[in-house]
């Protein structure tokens, strides 16, 4: 393994001691050598089975064998939690057919920034994801389970159940996804029709039908953003079975893995000899090894945000640092949309998770030695399911990529790094993501054009006052002023002045997410705004240089002049803070931590921990 690779693990091992000890000797005081259930007393264990049909109330009565929860985040208007709907009686079936029982312990919410882009239900995207690990704890605080399987897939869902189960980190925790829709209407053409959308050359009827004939059936969404990444994630950390995360749902396969990954969760309870947590599972190393697939396939800019928030439930404390040293050790290996034009479902038949994963561990770029929810280690997932005359088996994955326009190997690589880098300046700490950005516009420095909101921005644009070199800084949109919603509006029109040959960046403190593409945007800016950070001081026309070679973000004003600014205020405030649920999210708003720390208002010490 790469000494570098080493280094960055053992500083994180370090400054993570004193809470990741505390964190494990709390998972190993709630674990039970019993089922979980035979603490309670008989009125506690009457209602917990009064819902059963004779049969599972016997053995959940019984006291004898294993009890599964299934937390779901099932609902049939979002496509890509459309397929769920039909799990939990599949594996209730593989389970009891196993001698034991599931229960389905509780829901949690699931939104889709996909349908909330542009619009006020947006502003609870990121604090859905607290929201939905607070669910998770509810769901399980029964106390009667001995593992559980939990299904999600998308942006916020996957993060939130994450934290929700290290919560209940002394009980195994299976991730069982739904794969992604088949393809549909090529990236390219989708995005060249919102550039034209975006100039008026074409109406609403014309961007719909593109639209739809992208997002066309159940599954998640094809391109490689947020709910792609999380599914990469839970493979790459040992969540997944081996090869689980891009099979498309209503399929043999897909079945078939949805029940292995239910018997797999009885195999490692604490009843039985092979006992795996999730508290244990999710270590330093596995969290390494997920910011490394992160780097290596162009995964999402949310992740700076998720996996610090996931690890700090774990009692780890990862920082962006840790994202920026690997990043210039990983190489870049996958070229998905918005990183290329090929969708998940080409990557996946290319080689896919299994090729990566081989090709990783045969570079010495990541853990090879970790507990998974499988056996064998990292190696293990070096393959790919297939149904062997009906029955489910694993194989080698491919040792060459099928098309390397889409997959390489390390030695191929589209990139010597991973394209997630660190800005760091007098306006404060960013990450950016370069890995579909060309290097000519990798360094912009250019007048500043300051908004307060996507609408501002957007009509400046319609009026034409940005068709020139200009750094759009875009601010008051982080967690404690609205909720940092995702600013994927600019996109369309930022790639058209790019287009022109005007010098264009982007800085802000919102989010972008796995959608950012070619305009270069240095995202997540802290202290935001609304923390009084040095964002707040920026004038229109003032000099920003935003330079991802050397990892600089600056705004060129001196200091005596900077100090002397006040801090701006965010006039738009009271509109964000009511409506569409928002007044419900106050607390959040008020609680919230720095983003680097990951946003979080419910995790222990995300608010106090400060930066240098």
């Amino acid at each position: 393994m790469k000494r570098e690779l080493e280094q960055i693990t053992k500083r994180i091992i370090e400054r993570s001691k004193p809470t990741r000890e505390a964190y494990l000797e709390r998972i190993e005081a709630a674990a039970s050598d019993r089922p979980h259930r035979s603490s309670l007393s008989c009125g506690n264990l009457a209602h917990a089975s009064a819902g059963c049909s004779a049969a599972d109330k016997e053995r959940i009565n019984g006291d004898e064998g294993a009890n599964l929860g299934i937390v779901t985040s099932y609902n049939d208007m979002l496509s890509a939690h459309q397929p769920l709907g039909v799990y939990p009686d599949r594996i209730k079936k593989a389970v009891f057919e196993a001698g034991a029982t599931a229960q389905v312990a509780g829901g949690v919410p699931a939104m889709c920034d996909g349908v909330t882009q542009g619009r006020p239900g947006m502003e609870l995207s990121l604090f859905s994801r607290d929201v939905i690990a607070m669910s998770t704890a509810v769901s399980l605080s029964h106390d009667v389970f001995d593992a559980a399987l939990y299904l999600g897939v998308c942006d916020k869902i996957v993060p939130g159940l994450v934290m929700g189960a290290l919560a209940y980190g002394h009980i195994p925790a299976v991730f069982v996804p739904a794969g992604p829709m088949p393809s549909g209407l090529p990236n390219n053409e989708k995005a060249r029709i919102r550039q034209l959308y975006a100039q008026g050359k074409v109406g609403r009827k014309e961007l719909l039908e593109a639209e739809t004939a992208s997002y066309h059936s159940p599954g998640t969404c094809t391109f490689y953003g947020t709910a792609n990444s999380n599914q990469m994630l839970m493979e790459i950390m040992g969540l997944h079975l081996p090869g689980a995360a891009f099979v498309n749902p209503n399929t043999d396969l897909r079945d078939a893995l949805t029940e292995e990954a239910a018997r797999r969760a009885l195999q490692i309870t604490k009843l039985g000899n092979d006992y795996r947590p999730v508290g244990k599972i999710l270590d330093e190393k596995a969290f390494v090894n997920g910011i490394i697939g992160l780097l290596a396939t162009g995964g999402s800019t949310n992740h700076t945000l998720h996996l610090p928030a996931m690890a700090r439930a774990a009692g780890i404390e990862l920082r962006w640092e840790d994202f920026d040293e690997l990043s210039k050790l990983v190489p870049l290996l996958c070229r998905v949309y918005p990183n290329g034009q090929a969708d998940v479902n080409h990557f996946h038949a290319a080689g896919g998770m299994g090729f990566v994963i081989s090709d990783l561990l045969k570079n010495g770029l990541l853990h090879p030695d970790l507990q998974t929810i499988h056996t064998g280690g990292m190696a293990a997932y070096g393959t790919e399911p297939y149904l062997d005359n009906g029955k489910l088996s694993w194989r080698d994955a491919p040792a060459t990529s099928h098309d390397e326009e889409i997959l390489r190997p390390a030695e191929k690589a589209f990139s010597a790094d991973g394209g997630l880098r660190m800005l760091a300046g007098n306006l404060g700490r960013s990450v950016i993501k370069v890995s579909a950005v060309k290097p000519e516009n990798r360094v912009i420095e250019a007048p500043a054009a300051v908004f307060t909101s996507q609408e501002e921005m957007m009509q400046a644009f319609k009026d034409g006052k940005l068709h020139r070199d200009v750094v759009c800084v875009v601010r008051f949109q982080g967690a404690k002023a609205n909720g940092m919603p995702e600013l994927h509006k600019l996109t369309p029109p930022l790639g058209v002045l790019q287009d022109l040959g005007y010098k264009v960046a982007l800085v802000t403190d919102g989010r972008m997410s796995g959608a950012s593409g070619k305009v270069p945007a240095a995202i997540h800016v802290t202290p935001e705004a609304m923390m009084n950070g040095p964002i707040a001081k920026v004038k229109d026309g003032d000099i920003v240089r935003l330079d991802a070679e050397t990892g600089e973000l600056i705004l060129n004003v001196t200091e005596a002049e900077l100090a002397k600014r006040d801090f701006a205020t965010f006039d738009n405030k009271a509109e964000h803070q009511t409506g569409f649920g928002r007044e419900l999210f106050g607390v959040f708003r008020e609680h919230v931590g720095l983003a680097e720390m990951g946003a979080s208002a419910v995790l222990p010490g995300a608010v106090e921990v400060e930066v240098a």
